[in-house]
């Protein structure tokens, strides 16, 4: 239906709603645009004043500037307004060249979706349309007197100045590091939010009942049409469907995961499998050439795990101490929001889908395995992940406490306890005593002890 236009444009059309929401605000034209269509409006809106209603003859004598003398000043301001933004866009490269090698090239990516960055850049280049088209058209009219032209002129000049400075005081604030992992949190809240807790947890159950065992023998496998990254699953849509179809449809790929053309992508079985449209259900999955982070919390903690990890090579310690905080408390939000079963039912309580298992275990390794293995013999980073760790404890059940408790537990017997002074081995065996006492493994941290005796 689209074919006729370029491809850049043409894959927001075969986009659903809530990627092309999330597409368009990762690109830097979309709010640039808004702004222009913005300013076109303003220049209709000021011209109609000036040259159809007259306006001057409204205001004090102060305010009647000659055309002249308006030509003067519109065209001195393309200068300028042209001036501020080519700084801007300087400093904007600047910052994602300086995200991309000190943190990482994901980074680039949220900086440029940032409402404020796109703002900014959205008002400067209005602006400078807006002086532009004027200049054009009080050139070729008759006037001798403008009011309004020239009046806001200077008022979309000055907001370009004050744009400047927020937008450099915007992208300074935007790059400390507390800032940028706090960021990171937030955005993986919100999808804790969005994704996991309203569209997910409404529908999930522990106890599967009825999953129909006596059609799972005439199981259908179905396998992936593209290769490409788990995207977006619109799991209402697809329960619902199930549902009519009196179906239980069995995903053997998880949220992100690559998969590669013939690759087991679901499963279904039920009472009238032979009336089963299976590219209704593939029209439900996304599937794309890029890790999208609008279902998938691991890529956001990833992010996070990343900057970790990128700070450690560049010795910067306190970064790796600060994402390792941000992490502790992005898992009390899973903790708090996830259910960890597989199981999503219909309204009347009938299981419909079967997601892949995922464990607090995964999302711990994911969160924290990459700054273990990276941090290596660090026992500085070590003792402040069990330190932050020791503050999780109390708000996680038993389960998920030992399961805290194993992966501190393997970290400390790997250490090599020859390479570590005496007064860090003190404080890095209170930090595992502090933890040992919140989940009650007392017995074990006797083995830590040995160990480092």
């Amino acid at each position: 239906m689209y074919k006729w236009l370029p491809e850049s444009l043409r894959k927001y059309f075969q986009m659903n709603r809530r990627e092309r929401k999330h597409e368009m605000q990762s690109t830097l034209w979309y709010m640039p645009l808004l702004y222009i269509t913005l300013s076109l409006l303003l220049v209709a809106a000021t011209l109609t004043a000036d040259i159809l209603m007259e306006a001057e003859t409204y205001v004090p004598p102060i305010m009647r500037i000659s055309a002249e003398a308006t030509q003067v000043l519109v065209s001195t301001l393309i200068g300028g307004i042209l001036t501020l933004s080519a700084f801007t866009l300087n400093s904007l490269l600047v910052f994602l060249t300086t995200f991309s090698g000190q943190f990482s090239p994901r980074m680039l990516l949220n900086f440029v979706s940032d409402k404020k960055t796109q703002h900014a850049l959205g008002i400067f280049n209005g602006n400078f349309v807006y002086v532009l088209v004027v200049f054009l058209f009080i050139g070729s009219t008759q006037r001798e007197v403008f009011a309004v032209v020239p009046a806001v002129t200077i008022s979309v000049t000055f907001l370009s100045s004050i744009t400047f400075i927020y937008f450099i005081n915007h992208a300074t604030t935007w790059m400390q590091v507390h800032n940028i992992t706090d960021t990171m949190k937030k955005n993986s809240q919100k999808i804790i939010k969005t994704t996991l807790s309203e569209e997910l947890e409404v529908y999930r159950t522990k106890e599967p009942g009825y999953i129909m065992n006596e059609e799972k023998s005439k199981e259908t496998f179905v396998p992936a049409e593209r290769n490409g990254y788990i995207q977006l699953i619109d799991y209402r849509k697809m329960i619902e469907h199930a549902r009519r179809d009196n179906v239980i449809i069995q995903f053997h790929v998880s949220m992100g995961e690559y998969v590669l053309e013939g690759n087991t992508l679901f499963s279904y079985w039920g009472k009238n499998v032979e009336a089963i449209d299976e590219n209704q259900y593939f029209d439900m999955i996304r599937i794309g050439h890029k890790e999208l982070e609008v279902q998938d919390l691991h890529l956001g903690m990833h992010k996070l795990s990343e900057i970790a990890v990128k700070s450690l090579g560049n010795n910067d310690p306190k970064t790796v101490i600060n994402s390792i905080h941000q992490m502790a408390e992005l898992m009390l939000n899973v903790v708090s929001h996830v259910t960890f079963t597989p199981y999503l039912v219909d309204h009347d309580r009938q299981v419909r889908v079967i997601l892949v298992s995922e464990s607090f275990e995964s999302y711990l390794h994911k969160g924290f395995g990459y700054i273990r293995f990276y941090a290596g013999n660090d026992h500085l980073i070590i003792a402040e992940m069990t330190k932050a760790f020791s503050k999780l404890a109390p708000a996680i059940d038993e389960q998920k406490k030992q399961a805290v408790w194993d992966f501190i537990y393997d970290t400390a017997l790997h250490l090599d306890p020859d390479k570590i002074y005496r007064l860090d081995r003190k404080f890095l065996l209170e930090a595992f005593k502090q933890l040992a006492d919140e989940t009650g493994r007392k017995d074990d941290y006797q083995k830590i002890e040995l160990h480092f005796s």
